[in-house]
């Protein structure tokens, strides 16, 4: 049976062309770049390259790049590092109620520690109002951290408008990148923003490599301790094979932007208005323009969204209820409680996010197999009242 994979936001695979290119760091090219002799010296040539594609992607400097070992990192980084570098400022930080966990837990574990911490509310469709983080600033805030796109719903945030607010109130503003960098078009200048996390296995390349964009003039305190490396922004040798990857899949990303975002929506648009057509009692959640090229995300009435993935799963369709990071939990997603959603449609919720690989023949597998799956499972279900 041929898998057809539509979960490219929990990860993607590796281009061959990134394996390819980090193979001899592992071996031939192995050095450590903090090495004075020539095994080092091909280690940091190796990372300046790569830091000049990752920067590009942005359209940053390649000295505002700092490499980490992944998103998750970049945003504790940004969080702690900038709150306490600016602790005599005051301890004052905004977010939404909708990012990641990596910057929701990263916010809860300051606010153990004698921060505060101000979650705006978002609308139906996910979206963040300027207005209300304008209302929320205080003498005391020292960073705002909004999320560039959502990683369940897709919605995009009006970042660059947001990041004039923080810009007028001098504040700081972060943004967590690790879904849009390298599907739609970043210039941070354009954006305004501070800070920017990335991660390099959600645009094909390794898993285990991040980056942190940090703005030239914004000061901000070392979060990993232990050596000089990047710079002395970060300890630990870098991963240079990692890195390498990055870079390369950085490269071909930007290269193909454009022409693939266009591609991949063409195909998101279908898939949605397929489904929304062959199944009744279902719903796009997100807004339905400013979304991400590939996320469809559906409420399936009556029907539990678990019980749709794994009978999808046996049809050799992967798909997602929402992010990788939190399958394991039986909670109902906190993206679709914030969004408004009651628990139980919460729960209905499947998420599909589109990739290069995907093809139409694949789309119109996906839409002649689920109608069948809801059928099957609604009449099971004791939601509904069966004649």
């Amino acid at each position: 049976m041929k898998r057809i994979y539509l979960d490219h936001a929990a990860t993607t695979p590796a281009r061959p062309e990134v394996v390819q290119a980090m193979l001899s760091y592992f071996t031939d090219s192995f050095g450590n770049p903090s090495s004075v002799y020539s095994y080092g010296a091909e280690a940091r040539e190796a990372l300046a390259e790569a830091r000049e594609k990752v920067a590009k992607l942005i359209g940053a400097n390649a000295d505002e790049i700092v490499f980490t070992s992944g998103g998750t990192e970049a945003d504790n980084y940004a969080i702690q590092g900038k709150a306490y570098a600016n602790q005599e400022k005051g301890n004052h930080i905004i977010t939404t109620p909708i990012e990641h966990h990596a910057v929701l837990d990263t916010c809860r574990w300051m606010e153990k520690r004698g921060f505060d911490v101000t979650y705006l509310p978002v609308d139906g469709y996910g979206l963040v109002d300027p207005g209300d983080v304008k209302k929320v600033i205080t003498n005391k805030t020292i960073l705002i951290s909004v999320m560039h796109a959502n990683n369940e719903v897709g919605t995009i945030q009006p970042i660059a408008e947001i990041s004039k607010i923080a810009r007028e109130a001098n504040v700081c503003f972060h943004t967590d990148a690790v879904q849009t960098a390298g599907h739609i078009p970043i210039d941070v200048n354009l954006l305004g923003v501070n800070l920017l996390s990335m991660s390099a296995h959600k645009l094909y390349g390794p898993k285990g490599t991040g980056a942190l964009y940090i703005r030239k003039g914004t000061v901000i305190d070392k979060y990993l301790h232990g050596g000089e490396q990047e710079k002395n922004r970060r300890a630990s040798t870098e991963n240079v094979a990692g890195v390498v990857g990055f870079g390369v899949a950085a490269e071909m990303a930007l290269c193909e932007l454009t022409r693939e975002a266009a591609r991949i929506t063409t195909l998101r648009d279908r898939l949605t208005s397929g489904i929304i057509e062959r199944i009744d009692d279902v719903y796009m959640t997100g807004h339905p323009v400013k979304r991400l090229p590939n996320n469809v995300n559906l409420r399936v009435g009556y029907v539990e969204g678990e019980s749709i993935l794994l009978n999808l799963d046996i049809e050799g369709i992967c798909a997602s209820s929402g992010s990788a990071c939190t399958s394991s939990s039986l909670d109902p997603s906190h993206v679709m409680l914030a969004l408004g959603v009651p628990p139980d449609q919460a729960r209905s919720t499947i998420r599909f996010t589109l990739g290069r690989m995907n093809t139409d023949e694949e789309i119109d597998h996906v839409m002649e197999t689920l109608p069948k799956i809801v059928q099957r499972l609604r009449s099971m279900s004791p939601l509904i009242k069966h004649s």
